[in-house]
């Protein structure tokens, strides 16, 4: 996990067997670099389940976090089920940490494994930085090996009372939305474009405009109660938040078996400052990545693809100006 919209890549690896996916030795993410050669991860042999993730923007997640459950399940619902093939989102329920036994609907990370920004901060702190906390104390393998004898405390959290991740909670709450290139956004060619992006279907996924949770709404199990900076705010992610298959899936289990195939939507917004996309950071142009897309948006994609020339420039500029 990293600020604002700079990029790192992190690889995953599993096996599936049998129709079971089981994460490699020590938990899927494997760390590139270890403080002890004896601790050093290496993929097995036998782990073919590979790939690797691009890190996602941590910018306007406050407003993200405030969305209505309902108004991500109304959005997936609401997707057609077009004559080229099926558009429609997995809303998918996972646990608060902070909040035993109350769930919401996942938006944070690639699998949407998490849907509150302290829960996102406890499972990056422990699973890429290794720092324990009261909310994720136990300590990761490497390789399936303890690395008690590496921890100067291996009992006790590294964060004892959460105190650093509740601040760096705050900090991506309080950060604001990527903003557009303004310039370029009041164009003929990006306005034109957004009308064709949304003619051709992008934005059944890509949703532009969302409106998050009223000021004073309580969320998270009660842990976060929605500050009148971020509630009622129309946003414009360009994103659903939702799990589709989009043929990119990677096969990695995070949380839910059946969307071992499925990726979320990646939310546009910011979209200019990147210079790798899709969810394993391999594709190099915005073109490719939006040539790169099949599963459910292969309709989307063929559209797309055969428009005239000069039609697929006015929607390369429209999304190189968000």
């Amino acid at each position: 996990m990293v600020g604002g919209n700079s990029q790192v890549l992190e690889v995953r690896a599993g096996r599936f067997s049998r129709g079971v996916f089981t994460d490699h030795p020590g938990g899927s993410l494997i760390h590139s670099r270890a403080i002890d050669a004896a601790i050093q991860e290496r993929i097995a042999d036998d782990q073919f389940v590979r790939t690797f993730r691009a890190s996602p923007s941590l910018l306007g997640l406050g407003f993200v976090e405030a969305i209505a459950d309902q108004t991500l399940i109304n959005i997936a619902n609401l997707q057609p089920l077009q004559s080229g093939g099926a558009i429609r989102g997995q809303a998918i329920s996972v646990d608060i940490v902070e909040s035993p036994g109350v769930q919401r609907v996942g938006r944070f990370g690639w699998k949407n494994q998490q849907a509150s920004l302290l829960s996102f901060s406890g499972d990056a702190y422990v699973n890429e930085m290794g720092i324990t906390t009261p909310l994720f104390p136990v300590e990761n393998t490497s390789n399936g090996n303890s690395i008690v004898a590496y921890d100067p405390l291996p009992i006790e959290p590294d964060d004892g009372d959460n105190g650093d991740l509740e601040l760096f909670t705050d900090f991506m709450r309080a950060t604001k939305a990527p903003p557009r290139d303004a310039a370029l956004a009041a164009t003929p060619d990006a306005q034109a474009g957004a009308v064709i992006f949304n003619q051709i279907g992008c934005a059944i996924c890509h949703t532009p405009s969302i409106t998050t949770a009223p000021a004073g709404t309580v969320l998270n199990g009660g842990a976060f109660t929605v500050s009148a900076a971020l509630g009622d705010k129309i946003i414009h992610p360009y994103s659903d938040f939702a799990m589709h298959e989009v043929g990119t899936g990677d096969g990695i289990v995070q949380g839910f078996p059946s969307a071992r195939n499925k990726v979320r939507t990646s939310p546009l917004w910011g979209l200019r400052t990147r210079g790798r996309f899709m969810h394993d950071g391999a594709t190099l142009t915005i073109n490719e990545a939006v040539l790169r897309h099949g599963g459910e948006a292969s309709f989307v994609t063929f559209l797309y693809r055969f428009l005239p020339s000069h039609d697929r420039g006015k929607v390369l500029t429209f999304l190189k100006s968000l």
